[in-house]
């Protein structure tokens, strides 16, 4: 396999996305993906013809992101603060200051990983300690993994290298390769990779005989023969949680690799597959809207999505996935200087179109939260250089 440590952008044609377009890509498909999905998680195709035929668009009356756009949104500012100096300590600090030791009564909207890394973090217990719960394999890292693959456009390695840190504290083994894998493969299609190269970053980054690498070789062999041949070739049978990151990453490349990193197809590819859909769809519409540009993406289902309700991450309410986007992309610098702040939610929309329903502002914030908490002691400033 040539090596995809780094990838040069090819020279595109007039027409062809650039990175601000392919961030924003990234991130709104991710949104998007995790939207439309949502409603056939843990469902069979079986089950999602008999309630709907086949999911074609939204089928919820009020679509709306999950855990997965609010923890993307998470690790995304995190990211834009910290840039390539990001560290453990980093990571461990914004999910105690962010998430952990808030008050918000009954922790909601996540999945197992989280909950066990929230346990164990309230107990005292640091990373990579805080990873070992019962399901420290499960695709909570490969849901906010795209925004280190926007942030290193190129270099698949570096995506890898940064996902692993935000994943330490959550996860390890298989499921910091799902991560690993979706970050190195955003990071390859920032950079007009082909569909077949995008495939091989996420694979060059993750161990050869890893049940990650495995799957995600299945899949994408018969990915020719359409979902329900994917869905065969990765799905454990009779197992009852469906977010296991083996499963649910490889399900996502084998919708991106048959739709041939067309955005529209491979999010529905995904989200007709059931199973883990808003995260297996939010991970192909992440690649394809890097593949493709956010012109891409239908406007409808575009418009569709707002700043982040806070349903799962209260913390996280109001700020806008396409905001977190800019800010991972050289651009930013101009807007926000290069110290890399990240803005207040209030001033992120203040620029934001209406909705579709002629909105402008996220619902209002009950927890009074309109900024991320000031740096830990002694964190160094962070350089224009880093944030690129």
């Amino acid at each position: 396999m040539a090596s995809t440590a780094c990838i040069p952008s090819a020279p595109a044609p007039g027409n062809a996305a650039g990175p601000r377009d392919r961030a924003r890509g990234a991130l709104l498909g991710l949104a998007v993906g995790d939207a439309l999905g949502a409603p056939a998680e843990n469902m069979k195709p079986s089950e999602i013809r008999a309630r709907w035929g086949r999911i074609t668009g939204y089928v919820a009356e009020h679509p709306a992101g999950t855990d997965d756009t609010e923890y993307a949104i998470f690790s995304g500012l995190l990211l834009a603060r910290h840039g390539s100096a990001l560290t453990v300590a980093h990571v461990e600090s914004a999910w105690h200051q962010w998430i952990a030791d808030r008050d918000e009564g009954p922790f909601r909207g996540a999945g197992f990983s989280e909950r066990g890394t929230l346990e164990n973090l309230r107990r005292g217990l640091a990373a990579p300690i805080s990873a070992q719960h019962r399901h420290a394999w499960s695709d909570g890292l490969a849901m906010r993994a795209a925004p280190f693959g926007v942030f290193a456009a190129g270099r698949p390695a570096e995506a890898a290298r940064l996902v692993a840190i935000d994943g330490s504290v959550s996860h390890e083994g298989e499921g910091l390769y799902g991560g690993q894998a979706v970050a190195a493969g955003v990071a390859a299609a920032m950079a007009g990779a082909s569909t077949s190269t995008v495939v091989a970053s996420a694979l060059a980054v993750v161990p050869d005989d890893s049940w990650t690498a495995r799957s995600l070789r299945r899949a994408v062999a018969v990915a020719h023969r359409g979902e329900r041949a994917v869905r065969t070739a990765v799905v454990i049978g009779g197992y009852p949680w469906t977010d296991l990151a083996p499963e649910a990453v490889a399900l996502a490349f084998g919708a991106y690799a048959a739709a041939d990193g067309a955005f529209t197809e491979s999010v529905l590819t995904a989200v007709n597959m059931g199973r883990d859909a808003d995260t297996t769809a939010a991970v192909a519409g992440a690649l394809a809207g890097a593949t493709r540009g956010v012109s891409a993406i239908p406007a409808a289902w575009a418009a569709a999505v707002g700043p982040a309700r806070g349903s799962c991450l209260p913390s996280m309410e109001g700020h806008h996935i396409l905001d977190v986007a800019d800010l991972l992309t050289p651009e930013h610098e101009e807007k926000w200087g290069a110290g890399g702040r990240v803005p207040p939610a209030d001033e992120t929309r203040a620029a934001r179109p209406p909705d579709a329903c002629g909105n402008t502002d996220p619902p209002g914030n009950a927890h009074g939260i309109t900024e991320p908490p000031p740096e830990a002691p002694g964190t160094p400033a962070v350089d224009a250089g880093a944030l690129r």
